[in-house]
């Protein structure tokens, strides 16, 4: 090996990297450059992006021999020393630019490279220069306001509930120095290869494991399932833990786990996975619903008959009956594929043993829940494992199922030494869970008044080789295949069925998003039918409150779907216009407008669902937070403490957060349906409150005291006195906190019985979106031009994470109706799966409605999953109006476009 020497940030730097060596490594491993991030070694995300010469370059498709002699500059130089990059963290953290924080360094440092030379760019030479870099959380739109420089809509009135404030982790964020889940383990850890079925189904037989590790160079142990001190299982629901850590005799689907080999960094990377001593046997694989429940399939759960996993049912009134009775009936079948979540991040973790004690650091979205499964796996006590959670990359869903945890555990334990583990993009998309295909069926019924008259749903959701949240999914969708709409005649019924594809798992929406398609697709082919306007027919069906859910739920106050969809009345006819102004002079591109709408409950389907948070106050006046409630990008750790300090009556930029750890804070639940802000936020008001309670009595105020801590005194502003205590002169807990409280929320839902009946969330939100697309009428390509989003949060506690959350989720919303389709064995890396970039992304408009919950903290609902679900259908809608083409499967690419116009124009 040579030596090869450049500057890095300015500073002289040799290095002796291996023959071919990717510059993103050597900055990494050898030179501490971790703000460089890797999502997928290919060229193919941007996260890596760094400047060589003023350039941006992909750090992972460059070798580190090529840059000698030669300036490297990353954000993290860049953040110290270089103005513009200063001047573009600022813009960063003012427009909320950066949500789960992955991505960010490869935008800035692109971005960088532009205003270096364009100080104001326009909005096309933005995405020219960021359209090698991928985002999956926020949408772009905030990426391309804070890079143009155009004004933030902020406002701090010490951050109380409903001010836009930033992000209080944002700063780490834009400097480079927010530490993810690879960026943790010492250089030089060993590293686990954990070898995968190269088949669908296989069986499997292994060689002299023992012999070949004591003949392998750098190998300190072969893991396999006989190396599982517990149990050999873990799953996410008791009932349907199912999913083995390594097969056993028999693998389920391809990328399924049976063994992996702990070594030197060097050993693992010249280690292939065909080197391994194992043998398989392809065995026949049903990988389709349909094929799943014939006679000749195997059963892949011997006490799941025909491959049936579980299924959910929800009816009131007799909606056979009333479609008989129904002055226009529709129906219609619609199919999606299998969605990948695409999270910039891969997944990785770092173990060690402490004592005789576990401790795993690892991107999750449910701390409390990993450590409880590997209870089960390591045959522990819970007190005998940490989890530590790291930043973490995006999840969306499928960071609730545990990945690389188990391999962590049982490596350090085996070796007792720490050790690492990162997929690469095509493990972590052999391996991880993926949104639910799905095969409906839906007929509706409408009175010639426009009034719902009957509705039938049907539907089969392939939830893969194991259960994960596959029986979620199952609940779920018949409480939600309704819409936000007012239905007293109604019939759901869905089945999850097993197949020898990847499990399918939690994903934005939970099913909900699929049966939307169905539901608002078939809307519109009612309206259509009785000659109504589209939006018109919503609202006249729109849900009310006082008015039962097709659950028989009854919500007396904060059913905001109305609200929604008149809002976008306005902009519902001067879209139409425009487009029917643009129609008449175009033949080859046609322009048309879509609306659709779409409800979420918010946490757990009819069970406990509680958080806990704890707080206090110490003798040095630090207000301290425990928040446990992972932030995945979409803004918790903000949000929360705004709940708590706005409780407490102190700004919240005064509020010391101690993030979530297994080991010192409070299970505040898993970061999953939309929950965080209305349960996790509850608890902390509650905690906010009572500490509230605690110290105004101690100091024998009133309620209406304006309290402040610092400097050791907690001081009070009452009727014009002035109270101050001394803090030190108390006595302090084991945690050394003057006052302290911990609060726990739990949402109150009531089971649902044989029909469905019952009270299945505490709250819902509701959205309602308009999309204007154009579509090419030749080529069959679709290009969304505008989004207009209304939705009812109850209370926008940050409005600036409100918007970031709905653009985030319209981008996603858009994938999934227009590129994205997860094919095991075809599309395992992100050149051959689509996501959308920064140029697919259009203008958003988003109108905050404010229903106020009667359970929320401060009337406030979730957010997160609701944005999703309207999207799909929208655009569906859309491409109809514009081509008279009704698309009932995506997505929907261009071939399946195309094909469906030239139907029409046949």
């Amino acid at each position: 090996m040579n030596d090869v020497s450049f500057s890095l940030n300015g500073k002289a730097v040799t290095t002796q990297p291996a023959t071919g060596a990717r510059l993103s490594e050597t900055l990494r491993e050898t030179l501490d450059g971790r703000d460089v991030k890797i999502g997928c070694n290919a060229g193919d995300c941007g996260a890596c992006t760094v400047l060589l010469d003023g350039q941006p370059i992909c750090a992972c498709l460059t070798p580190t021999q090529q840059v000698s002699g030669q300036a490297v500059e990353t954000l993290a130089g860049l953040h110290v020393s270089d103005p513009v990059a200063q001047m573009l963290g600022e813009r960063f953290q003012d427009h909320g630019a950066a949500q789960c924080g992955i991505c960010t360094p490869g935008m800035m440092v692109a971005a960088v490279a532009l205003l270096r030379e364009d100080p104001t760019p326009s909005e096309q030479a933005v995405k020219d220069a960021l359209g090698g870099v991928l985002c999956r959380c926020t949408g772009y739109r905030k990426i391309i306001d804070a890079v143009m420089g155009r004004p933030a809509v902020l406002k701090d009135d010490g951050g109380v509930v409903g001010d836009s404030i930033r992000r209080l982790d944002g700063a780490d964020k834009v400097a480079g120095v927010e530490r993810f889940s690879d960026d943790v383990a010492p250089v030089g850890t060993l590293e686990i290869l954990v070898i995968r079925s190269p088949f669908a189904r296989a069986g499997f037989r292994f060689g002299d494991l023992a012999a070949w590790a004591a003949a392998t160079d750098g190998v300190e142990a072969v893991l396999t399932a006989a190396d599982v001190p517990g149990r050999n299982v873990f799953g996410v629901i008791p009932q349907f833990v199912d999913q083995p850590v390594f097969a056993e005799t028999e693998t389920r689907f391809r990328g399924e786990a049976v063994a992996a080999v702990v070594g030197t960094p060097a050993a693992i990377k010249a280690l292939a996975p065909d080197d391994f001593p194992v043998t398989w046997s392809e065995l026949p694989a049903a990988t389709d619903i349909q094929t799943a429940q014939g006679s000749s399939a195997a059963t892949l759960h011997e006490d799941r008959t025909g491959n049936v996993m579980c299924g959910g049912f929800v009816q009131c009134g007799d909606a056979k009956a009333a479609l008989a009775r129904a002055e226009v009936v529709v129906e219609g079948h619609f199919n999606s594929g299998f969605v990948e979540h695409g999270y910039i991040e891969p997944e990785a973790g770092f173990a060690q043993m402490v004592g005789d004690r576990v401790e795993i650091y690892a991107g999750t979205q449910a701390p409390v829940m990993d450590r409880d499964s590997l209870e089960i796996i390591l045959g522990l006590d819970a007190s005998k494992i940490r989890i530590v959670p790291t930043g973490i990359g995006g999840g969306f869903g499928s960071k609730l199922d545990l990945s690389v945890q188990p391999y962590l555990a049982l490596a350090t334990m085996k070796t007792g030494k720490p050790v690492r583990l990162t997929y690469s993009r095509r493990e972590s998309m052999q391996s991880s869970t993926k949104r639910h295909p799905s095969d409906i069926q839906l007929r509706i019924g409408a009175d010639r008044s426009g009034k719902v008259c009957g509705f039938d749903f049907y539907g089969e959701f392939d939830t893969g080789a194991y259960a994960s949240w596959g029986p979620t999914v199952a609940n779920r969708v018949p409480v939600h295949a309704s819409g936000p709409y007012r239905i007293t005649d109604y019939r759901a019924e869905s089945k999850g069925i097993h197949t020898h594809n990847p499990p399918a798992g939690a994903f934005r929406g939970f099913g909900v998003p699929q049966s939307a398609i169905a539901q608002e697709s078939l809307f519109d082919v009612l309206a259509e039918k009785l000659g109504m306007d589209p939006l018109e027919f919503r609202i006249l069906n729109a849900l009310e409150n006082h008015v039962p859910t097709v659950c028989g739920q009854v919500f007396s106050q904060g059913v905001g779907i109305g609200k929604c969809l008149e809002s976008l009345r306005t902009a519902w006819s001067a879209e139409r216009g425009a487009a029917e102004r643009f129609n008449a002079t175009s033949e080859t591109y046609k322009r048309g407008v879509g609306v659709a709408a779409g409800w979420y409950g918010c946490g757990n389907t009819s069970l406990p669902n509680p958080s806990t948070i704890k707080s206090g106050i110490t003798p040095e006046g630090r207000v301290v937070l425990h928040q446990g409630a992972m932030d995945i990008g979409q803004g918790a750790n903000t949000v929360i403490a705004q709940i708590f300090a706005t409780a407490l009556g102190v700004p919240t930029i005064s509020v010391q957060l101690v993030g979530p750890d297994t080991d010192v804070t409070p299970d505040a639940g898993k970061t999953s349906a939309s929950r965080q802000t209305y349960v996790s936020g509850a608890a902390a008001r509650l905690s906010g409150l009572a500490l509230r309670a605690l110290v105004l009595k101690r100091m024998n105020v009133s309620e209406g005291a304006v309290l402040s801590f610092s400097e050791g005194l907690a001081v009070a502003l009452d009727g014009g006195k002035t109270h101050r205590l001394d803090l030190a002169t108390l006595e302090t807990d084991a945690e050394g906190f003057a006052f302290c409280a911990i609060e726990t929320y739990d949402p109150p839902t009531k089971p649902l019985d044989a029909n469905g009946q019952g009270a299945p969330y505490a709250q819902f939100g509701y959205a309602a979106h308009l999309v204007v697309v154009e579509v090419d009428m030749k080529l069959g390509t679709v290009k969304p031009l505008k989004f207009v989003a209304s939705h009812d949060v109850g209370q926008a506690i940050n409005p600036l994470l409100v918007e970031g959350q709905v653009q985030g989720g319209i981008a996603q919303g858009l994938g999934m109706a227009l590129m994205e389709e997860y094919l095991p064995g075809r599309t395992e890396n992100l050149h051959d799966y689509l996501i959308p970039t920064i140029g697919d992304m259009p203008p958003v408009e988003t109108i905050i409605i404010e229903e106020p919950d009667a359970h929320g903290p401060y009337g406030a609902k979730g957010l997160g999953e609701h944005v999703l679900i309207p999207t799909a259908p929208a655009i569906l809608n859309a491409i109809y109006a514009a081509t008279g083409a009704r698309i009932t499967q995506v997505p929907a690419t261009p071939a399946i476009v195309r094909a469906a116009i030239k139907r029409v124009q046949s």
